[in-house]
């Protein structure tokens, strides 16, 4: 008998309908063909075995079971359970009427319960597009399918339970559809750290609050303890809150890796990921012999944070630069190719020097002669010239620590930056996949930044003397375009409102942006 049963598989942070072919005629033995990787040859095994802790039997007769489409490679155990169902339906143990209604996906241990898996999501929003009545996944991955609208959500324990369901012995309620898109809007609200905390760092916190208006890369240097990491680790309280589009993709992307945990539906924070300076270009970028998204596809969406950014090798830190200019990755290999979403927030942090206390105002450096030159320049300058801000942070005198007033909320800063946001909502309307000032192309800079005759000249001014390359002068136009809708927002105790569209970008904006621009003079760090 032919039956077929239908999966998904992952390739990238997609999922592909397969479908699980499986036929009994003449002959002995169980051949599994498709491309499938060892994990989904080793189901073989685990189905045996699930089958006779369920009182089920494995036919005597020669069984084929084939995945298509055939050329393309199969990986993962989620394949066991979508195989199991054939099998049974092939040997006429349970019926064939639901099985073309439903996309299956399950790890079988070896007494028929059915484990969780990863790449829910995408497999559910495989099974609405293919028009599909529902899907049927491990009870501890209900929630994560249940976020996809239109699409019943079966969620299954065992293989008993599985397969009484498709042969319509037994009935399961389809999971309640997810409801919590509203809790998107209040998620920030559940930070624990706030800018209120930090004493101080006025200039910081300003050149932070431009950073997430405009979506711009920052770096920010300084001696120990003037608090990069504190600043930085306080960066997401104050990013807009995520759309439900940009939920829904970050989400797909964090399930394909396996990082929502047990009985998580939709992630609701912008991703903040703080990767150790001894990771790999793999574990950055993505790729492996089982292709996954990398740490830069994990901050999509969210922040990218790299602490004490020479510390990284310089190898690692080069591939960052198609990501911070694409926002994606593309990872080509011999057997694959594949392309992640990358589009993260850069923030680093940084001492100025080895021993880090170059340019401090009471500690003396004790590094020679063109050592702060040579540690600034781990850095690359192509890589260093896509960092919009770079900001030098000067430690808090301990007087102004014990006397300060608490600082601004992260609350109130994160109202003006959703109200610049608008502004730029509204610039971009027409620009399909352009969202922020930093994502701006060579166009957009001419049709929404113009400048006047004296910012022009100011810009010129500071690009002869600083030496900047093409790249910095769109850089430093876009961070003036963020500080001119930023100058736009009326600041209100209840709520932040743009008093005006698309204000002009003044040579005060240009001044300020271009004083961000701390690495580029000529006597830092010689």
């Amino acid at each position: 008998m032919f039956v077929k049963a239908y999966t998904a598989t992952i390739y990238g942070v997609d999922a592909m309908a397969v479908a699980v072919e499986a036929t009994v005629s003449s002959g002995i033995g169980m051949y599994l063909v498709g491309l499938p990787d060892g994990a989904v040859k080793e189901s073989q095994d685990r189905i045996r075995s699930a089958f006779i802790n369920c009182d089920m039997r494995m036919t005597g007769k020669r069984l084929v079971v084939n995945l298509a489409p055939a050329d393309v490679r199969k990986e993962g155990a989620a394949f066991d359970v979508p195989i199991a169902v054939a099998i049974l339906a092939a040997t006429e143990q349970i019926a064939t009427d639901r099985l073309n209604d439903y996309m299956i996906t399950g790890e079988l241990s070896l007494d028929g319960a059915i484990k969780p898996v990863r790449g829910v999501l995408p497999i559910a929003l495989a099974a609405r597009k293919g028009g599909f009545r529902g899907v049927i996944v491990p009870m501890e991955n209900v929630p994560e399918a249940a976020v996809v609208q239109g699409l019943e959500v079966i969620g299954v324990e065992n293989l008993k339970q599985a397969s009484a369901f498709l042969d319509g012995k037994l009935e399961i309620a389809p999971a309640p559809q997810y409801t919590g898109a509203a809790e998107i809007e209040t998620a920030q609200n559940a930070y624990t750290e706030d800018f209120s905390d930090v004493r101080g760092q006025s200039h910081v916190k300003r050149a932070l609050e431009i950073a997430a208006a405009g979506g711009h890369n920052i770096i920010m240097i300084g001696a120990p303890g003037s608090g990069k990491t504190m600043l930085a680790r306080r960066m997401p309280t104050i990013m807009p809150p995520m759309t439900l589009d940009e939920a829904l993709e970050t989400t797909k992307i964090h399930s394909v890796a396996g990082k929502l945990g047990a009985r998580r539906g939709l992630l609701r924070e912008r991703p903040f990921r703080a990767p150790h300076h001894l990771t790999s270009q793999v574990a950055l970028i993505g790729g492996g012999s089982n292709p996954q998204p990398g740490e830069v596809s994990l901050a999509h969406n969210g922040i990218l944070f790299l602490d004490e950014l020479p510390e990284f090798g310089r190898s690692v830190l080069e591939v960052l630069r198609q990501p911070m200019e694409d926002k994606s990755i593309s990872v080509s290999r011999a057997k694959y190719s594949v392309e992640y979403p990358a589009n993260f927030t850069l923030v680093a942090s940084m001492n100025p020097c080895p021993c880090g206390f170059y340019n401090h105002p009471t500690k003396e450096c004790v590094c020679g002669g063109g050592v702060v030159f040579r540690y600034l320049n781990r850095i690359s300058g192509p890589l260093m010239d896509r960092i919009d801000l770079h900001i030098e942070v000067v430690p808090v005198p301990l007087e102004e620590m014990s006397t300060a007033a608490p600082g601004e909320s992260s609350s109130e800063i994160r109202r003006r930056v959703v109200a610049a946001r608008n502004i730029q909502s509204r610039r971009f309307a027409d620009c399909p996949g352009v969202h922020t000032n930093a994502m701006m192309n060579s166009k957009m800079l001419r049709e929404f930044c113009r400048l006047s005759r004296e910012s022009a000249a100011m810009l010129a001014t500071a690009m002869e003397r600083l030496s900047l390359s093409a790249r910095a002068y769109d850089r430093i136009i876009k961070v003036a375009r963020t500080i001119a809708d930023l100058s736009a927002v009326g600041d209100s105790a209840a709520v932040c409102v743009p008093t005006a569209d698309a204000p002009d970008i003044t040579p005060a904006h240009i001044a300020e942006a271009i004083n961000y621009r701390t690495l580029d003079r000529e006597n830092w760090g010689r």
